[in-house]
């Protein structure tokens, strides 16, 4: 038996471990892409393949795990007292910029049951933040929540095959340019 070999940490290590596992997807797909191996993942994360898919079945519930994860960063700066509809916007433009490879998932069709529910929670959190706004003159009055998720989305698309280096300046210049068509 090789030292190399895993040992069982057992039912204990389970949230453990899936918390690993989401942690190193969200790694292992930004720099290798959605199609990267989910043995890669499973490697990163310091578990057999087993457990990866007692977890996560197949490799939309593992990328929806993350995407979760990255929609509940969202929604907790969303709660937070003072926060604006451009910090949230902020906050996403920055998960686009790190998570480029989750645009090929979610821009999928037709597109998986769950993918579209957590997309539907980003257009709730924007919705709720787009009123605000738009009671304090810093966007259109006909700018709506889809709007929002259509920008977001076509700044990410500009992202997917900058490498890294790129993602930010190119970023910062297409929500440049998206903004001026969102103000009022």
């Amino acid at each position: 038996m090789s030292d190399a070999r895993r040992t069982n940490r057992g039912p204990g290590a389970a949230a453990r471990n899936r918390a690993a596992l989401i942690a190193a997807a969200r790694e292992v797909f930004a720099a290798a892409g959605y199609d990267a191996p989910l043995s890669a993942v499973a490697r990163a994360a310091g578990v057999g393949q087993g457990s990866l898919y007692r977890h996560f079945p197949d490799r939309v519930s593992l990328a929806v795990a993350v995407f979760e994860d990255a929609v509940n960063e969202v929604e907790a700066l969303a709660a937070e007292p003072g926060a604006t509809l451009d910090d949230v916007l902020a906050l996403i433009i920055e998960q686009a910029i790190a998570s480029t490879a989750f645009i090929d998932m979610v821009s999928v069709a037709p597109a998986d049951p769950r993918i579209v529910a957590v997309r539907r929670r980003v257009a709730e959190v924007l919705a709720g933040k787009l009123g605000e706004a738009r009671s304090a003159g810093r966007v259109r009055a006909d700018l709506t929540a889809e709007d929002l998720v259509l920008a977001v989305s076509m700044l990410a698309a500009a992202l997917v095959r900058r490498p890294a280096p790129a993602r930010r300046v190119a970023a910062a210049r297409a929500w440049t340019l998206l903004r001026k068509g969102l103000g009022p």
